[in-house]
């Protein structure tokens, strides 16, 4: 089958045909790989073949030999960190990148994982099982493949739930979710406004410029917004401060918020999906973080934070993405400006749930990689990256081949060219703080200033000037507990007698 007639949407298709134009490949479709495991067009593909070839394309990344391959650099830098680990008098390099973090040590995130990681893949099992029924009932023939979950699982959410993903996207179109979504919750919790600077230089034509306004009146920040891919762009997202808060040099922030949204072809609409959606409101998070930082010293500004403590604050703008009112002001169709309907709304918002054993697996799965690699001595260094890989994937009991990990160990950049290194556990870490504050904020009313204020006062403006638990105590008023990240994703355990270990990692936290 051709891609024009496996892929669906006629978007796709078009963004398949000028990414081929932009490589001088006319008459041809190029479909461009993104950094993680999992690539979007999977979802749409309908040729099994095809949707296989870009998976192991995919899942091969820089292990194939020849110039970019990175096998031989994982090891060697595992071995310097090693090295380094104990010469500086550390266990290994894992020990030594947590003693300044809120987790502090390699026994506690160790237990964090090992906790989780059952629940995890036994809920993910459960999904590819209903997924295996829809392939049976349609005579497919074929065991569920990690090739297939994407496209199968919008399957399920579509009989589960009564839309799929594409009757999302004609109402997330990239401008009304920044200008009426993202700025709106900011504006309502915080008195924010933004209004859009065309006098200034950007270094790529796509990239907009805001002067935001505190609730005041007064100027507080320029936030830049880069959010189409391009082939120089690394891969995710993520967020900058170019200038950062400072009152010792009297400096306010300039920070940008970087996503890598495919961009249409000229005079098409921008349409995201609801995983694009929830990264610009993540994204804007961090920035929020940057903008209100009221610090003295820059080495204390903005997310100046301790590696696990800096995904919490922009984890918890994530929920204002499917808060009824901001998304009902966002969600408008493209071509008519008609509000999503609210009975596709509250599929939405029941869908949240859906496919969290996939998810939550895929992303234990890179972060137990992750630790693996970086509490590794000198001496134990492997030869084979991906001999290693295997057996640490099957020792924490992770190893199911329909969800492999979200980074594999030769494009995993954020444990091997970021600032992520024996760190990526940070993103649950912070979702344990995340969900606690959510559910806080809810217990008190919501999308309203006295909330946004606190978070601001306690929280936000202190930036790195204060210890990092001290700031979420001072936020919720206790210590954190796990019990709502476990709801969140769906994780909760029957009532049993080692219930206890589950409140006393919360405590430690």
């Amino acid at each position: 089958m051709p891609i024009r007639a496996s892929l669906r949407p006629d978007h796709e298709i078009a963004a398949a045909v000028a990414a081929a134009k932009a490589e001088n490949k006319e008459g041809k479709f190029v479909i461009r790989l993104q950094n993680t495991t999992g690539q979007p067009s999977l979802t749409s593909l309908q040729h099994r073949p095809l949707r296989e070839r870009i998976m192991q394309a995919s899942l091969s990344r820089n292990s194939k030999g020849g110039p970019f391959d990175t096998r031989d650099v994982v090891i060697r830098t595992a071995q310097l960190r090693a090295e380094r680990a104990k010469l500086l008098g550390y266990e290994n390099h894992a020990a030594y990148q947590l003693e300044d973090q809120t987790a502090g040590n390699v026994p506690t995130v160790n237990k964090l994982l090992a906790d989780l990681a059952p629940a995890a893949v036994a809920n993910a099992k459960r999904e590819a099982a209903d997924i295996q029924k829809v392939i049976d009932q349609e005579k497919g023939g074929f065991q569920l493949a990690s090739w297939d979950w994407d496209l199968y699982a919008e399957k399920v959410r579509k009989a589960r739930y009564q839309f799929d993903e594409s009757d999302l996207k004609p109402y997330y179109e990239l401008n009304h979710v920044l200008l009426d979504g993202v700025f709106f919750a900011a504006g309502k919790l915080y008195g924010l406004t933004f209004k859009e600077r065309h006098d200034l230089p950007v270094y790529q034509p796509d990239v907009r410029v805001f002067e935001v306004y505190d609730a005041d009146g007064k100027p507080l920040a320029l936030f830049l917004g880069d959010y189409y891919a391009r082939p120089s762009k690394r891969g995710g997202a993520w967020m900058n401060a170019y200038v950062q808060q400072s009152g010792l040099f009297g400096t306010k922030p300039v920070v940008a918020n970087h996503l890598n949204i495919p961009k249409p072809p000229a005079g098409e609409p921008t349409l995201l999906t609801h995983d694009e959606v929830r990264t610009a409101f993540h994204e804007f998070g961090h920035a929020l973080h940057g903008m209100f930082s009221n610090v003295n010293y820059p080495r204390f500004s903005g997310t100046s934070v301790p590696r696990d403590f800096v995904e919490y604050p922009s984890q918890v703008n994530e929920m204002w993405a499917t808060w009824p009112e901001v998304l009902k002001n966002f969600a408008k169709h493209y071509k008519t400006g008609e509000p999503m309907p609210q009975a596709l709304l509250d599929k939405v918002v029941a869908s949240e749930k859906f496919n969290q054993g996939y998810k939550t697996t895929e992303y234990l799965s890179a972060t137990i990689l992750d630790q693996a690699w970086h509490q590794l001595n000198p001496s134990d260094i492997p030869k084979d990256a991906m001999a290693f890989e295997a057996n640490a994937l099957h020792k924490a009991g992770v190893d199911f081949a329909p969800v492999p990990p979200r980074y594999r160990s030769p494009y995993f950049s954020h444990a091997f060219a970021g600032e992520y290194s024996a760190g990526y556990y940070s993103y649950l870490w912070s979702e344990v703080l995340d969900a606690d504050s959510v559910e806080w904020i809810k217990e008190h009313g919501g999308l309203k200033r006295e909330n946004g204020d606190r978070f601001r006062q306690t929280l936000l403006s202190r930036g790195g000037s204060a210890e990092a638990l001290t700031l979420f105590k001072n936020f919720v008023g206790r210590e954190p507990y796990i019990e709502p990240l476990l709801k969140r994703r769906g994780l909760e355990k029957p009532p049993g007698p080692d219930d206890s270990h589950v409140g006393s990692q919360s405590s430690t936290n």
